[in-house]
This record gives C-alpha cells, sequence and structure tokens, in this order.
C-alpha cells in the first residue's frame, strides 16, 4: 500500500464523509499560512521545513476543502517529540494511517463528527525522502501544468458524481492519475 492507497474497510480513523468537492477557493492559502505560522510556533526546533500540498494548493483546482500540509522532521526517531505539542493545538495523531506508508505520520484537526470534513490533514515526514518528494512534485507539476489540472480537475469531478458516497474508492481511482504526474515530474515508481 502507499499514500494513495485507502485505508482497509472499517478502519476506525478513517473518515467516511462524502466526496463532495468546492471550487478554488482563494482563501486556501491564506488557511495555510495561519495554520502555517501556528504549527512553526508550536513545533520550533522541530521543524525542518513546512509546504501546502494537496488540491487546496493548486489554484483553479477543485477539492474537498480539507487543507493538506506537509511538515518536515530531521527524522522519525525524534517524530514522538511532536505528538503532544500538536495534540495541544487539536491534532489527532492516527498511527494507523502509517500502514499504508511507513515513511509518514498523519493526524487530522477538525470535527469528529465522521460525515463532516476535517479542516487539516498534517504530513510529518523526513525532509528530502521520497514521500516528501512526491508530493512538492505533484503539486510543483500542477502549478505550472494547466493542462494537467483541467484533466485532473474533470477526473475528480467525474469520480465525486459517481463515488460521491465512497470516498476509498475516490481516492483509488485517482490512482493512476497521480503515478503518471508524478513520472512526469521525474519521481520514479516504487
Amino acid at each position: 500500500m502507499d499514500a494513495t492507497t485507502p485505508p482497509p474497510a472499517g478502519a476506525a480513523w478513517y473518515r467516511q464523509a462524502p466526496v463532495r468537492l468546492r471550487p478554488y477557493d482563494p482563501d486556501w492559502p491564506a488557511r495555510y499560512a495561519e495554520e502555517a505560522e501556528l504549527l512553526r510556533h508550536t513545533l520550533r526546533g522541530s521543524l525542518i521545513a513546512i509546504e501546502h500540498v494537496g488540491s487546496t494548493a493548486v489554484p483553479d483546482l477543485a477539492a474537498k476543502p480539507v487543507i493538506d500540509i506537509l511538515a518536515a522532521v530531521p527524522s522519525l526517531d525524534e517524530f514522538p517529540a511532536v505528538i503532544a505539542p500538536l495534540e495541544g493545538i487539536g491534532y489527532v495523531y492516527t498511527p494507523e494511517s502509517e500502514a499504508d506508508d511507513p515513511s509518514r505520520r498523519v493526524f487530522r484537526k477538525g470535527p469528529q463528527d465522521p460525515a463532516t470534513f476535517r479542516t487539516h490533514h498534517l504530513h510529518v515526514t523526513e525532509h528530502g525522502g521520497r514521500y516528501w518528494r512526491r508530493l512538492i512534485a505533484f503539486r510543483d507539476h500542477l502549478r505550472s501544468h494547466p493542462e494537467d489540472v483541467a484533466a485532473y480537475l474533470a477526473l475528480k469531478q467525474g469520480l465525486a458524481a459517481r463515488h460521491a458516497g465512497d470516498p476509498a474508492r475516490y481516492t483509488r481511482e485517482k490512482r493512476d492519475f497521480v503515478r503518471e504526474i508524478e513520472r512526469k515530474a521525474g519521481i520514479p515508481a516504487g
């Protein structure tokens, strides 16, 4: 399994909120910047880099209104030191999510109602590692290739229309497109 593979059915930590895309919101970068500042303050001394990733980081791309944040720590060996500070600002650590990619740790923030979108997903990894490179390359490729943004938007809209009630399938069926963009961006498979 990898970062584009949804969790097994019944995984308690996985939110089964219906897939509802929103048109690109120009406030998403500001929401990221505000949260990034809070994270920099909270994790001072542990944080090497922080980036806005995912669909909300790509202008003109519709998305689920969840701000994806990629944060780098010096080493995952030092990861336990960030759990309590992040929980103190409302993040919930989901160690179960490591099953689909052991090179990252995931926190979620926002309403606990499973039918409601979270507000933020925080992906913690090592700076420069494969997971870091994949997410940055995917975002940067889309930011500079409007034709691929249009293709991704059409794919997401079609999948959301067909699989609104099955977020795991929505995610799974985007996998080939994501892998193709990663290939174009120079990230080798694997």
